[in-house]
């Protein structure tokens, strides 16, 4: 593969994996400038120092893993500086030696702990804590004190980018800071759990894999709602759950949405996760928002002016990832670029993050996304069903229609089965008022929208 095929195939992994305006403003200008084989390094190019080092402390494990997947004998990464002049230089200039006082360029000198998967970085300290997420984050602290005893399992979920998994990272963090290091705690994703069971199974190597996951004190997986309909992993996962649970072990969870609301999870596992503690983490609120920002900015002994993080808080308000990319894009203007932010400046660089309109989306759109999202036919969305499981997805589905696109409700009606626009108007008012007070149903709103603005 041509090196030049190779990095454009890790951008296109990894844009899939961080949000919009952080690929955008971090990594969409980055070149893969050397390849040395024989040496197992390549060279990645970066238009300035920032940049350089922001790639380097943030992206290093992500490129490193994505470039292992499609070369496995690349070991190392260099980060350079470079401009035009720069692109093709010669293997031999090539060394597997890091410069002094940065990150290391291996997968084992990378921050998170290879036995638990931990990044330290993340801590409670630094976590910023509101309305929003007061309950998940008081279970957490409540547990480390307590573990297998005050809420077990415990459930966290929420939408992606509202701090999910930072909570979960630094709660394992804390664990093992509070009992120093004499409780075992793994944290691993749904994802890497599922790649396990394929492996043990296909290696008859099982007893293995038991004794990884089930000789341990605190297991931590993230985003558990991936397992859902594989049915391998759903009993592995059940069997591990249970000897767990029964030897007093901690068991922390997160999803994107509540056990009530994952179709394909097995009924065994869903009543598992409702015996123990469910939090949600719902969308911060502005003050929250300002919080975080303000946060930030002391934290890297930056100033921003406050009316720039007001608008900034008061704009970005569904994804925290676009709330930190956007900040993150102000300050590189301003303090790497001399720019001065103003509104209209501002406003461009939210507009390039954020998809505050979405222009392509269409009725059509919504009603197919809304039927995934609830597993039910698409048919049954706009035929004469009254079947119950697919009341709410319709309602939903006209809501979305009001509220996203602005339809009117005649039109509402009939693109949901020719249906009169009093129903269309009920289930939009019904809806409404149901989200304002039903955490779960507002969850599930949000979730959905998430999947339309990426259309």
């Amino acid at each position: 593969m041509e090196e030049q095929e190779i990095w454009k195939n890790v951008l296109g992994d990894i844009e899939l994996q961080i949000s919009k305006p952080n690929f955008l403003t971090w990594l969409k200008n980055s070149q893969l400038v050397g390849l040395n084989k024989k040496e197992g390094v390549v060279m990645v190019g970066l238009p300035n120092n920032f940049a350089k080092e922001w790639v380097k402390s943030r992206y290093h494990k992500l490129i490193l893993t994505s470039i292992r997947n499609l070369d496995g004998s690349i070991k190392n990464i260099d980060y350079v500086v470079i401009n035009s002049s720069h692109v093709g230089i010669d293997d031999k200039k090539i060394t597997p030696t890091p410069e002094r006082g940065t990150p290391q360029s291996s997968l084992i000198d990378v921050k998170v702990d290879p036995k638990t998967n931990l990044n330290p970085k993340y801590s409670l300290k630094n976590y910023i804590v509101g309305s929003s997420n007061e309950l998940a984050t008081a279970a957490a602290q409540a547990i480390i004190k307590n573990i297998g005893k005050k809420y077990n399992p415990l459930f966290i979920y929420g939408g992606v980018g509202l701090g999910k998994t930072h909570l979960l990272q630094a709660t394992g963090n804390e664990i093992i800071n509070h009992y120093k290091g004499s409780v075992s705690v793994l944290y691993i994703s749904s994802e890497k759990f599922i790649n396990d069971v394929v492996w043990a199974l296909r290696n008859k190597r099982t007893d293995d894999m038991k004794k990884k996951y089930r000789d341990i004190d605190v297991l931590i997986i993230d985003d558990i709602q991936f397992i859902g309909g594989k049915a391998a992993t759903e009993q592995e996962f059940f069997y591990t759950f249970n000897t767990l649970y029964e030897n007093n072990k901690q068991i922390i969870i997160s999803s994107d949405r509540p056990p009530t609301a994952i179709p394909t999870l097995e009924e065994r596992l869903r009543s598992r996760f409702e015996g123990g503690m469910i939090a949600d983490i719902t969308y911060p609120d502005y003050e929250m928002r300002l919080a975080i920002l303000k946060t930030k900015a002391q934290n890297q002994s930056i100033f921003i002016e406050d009316s720039i993080l007001e608008q900034i808080a008061s704009k970005v308000q569904r994804n925290m990832r676009e709330l930190e990319g956007v900040f993150n894009k102000v300050v590189f203007y301003e303090q790497y670029k001399n720019q001065k932010i103003d509104s209209k400046k501002l406003d461009e660089i939210i507009g390039e993050a954020i998809q505050i309109t979405p222009k392509n989306i269409t009725a059509g759109d919504i009603i197919r996304i809304v039927a995934e999202f609830f597993e039910v036919p698409m048919a049954d969305m706009t035929n004469k069903s009254r079947k119950q499981e697919i009341v709410e997805p319709r309602q939903i589905a006209m809501f979305l229609m009001r509220d996203v696109l602005k339809l009117s409700f005649p039109h509402i009606g009939e693109k949901l089965g020719k249906r009169d626009h009093t129903t269309a108007i009920h289930a939009c008012e019904k809806i409404s008022q149901e989200a304002t007070r039903n955490p779960s149903l507002n969850q599930k709103i949000m979730l959905i929208k998430e999947r339309l603005y990426k259309v």
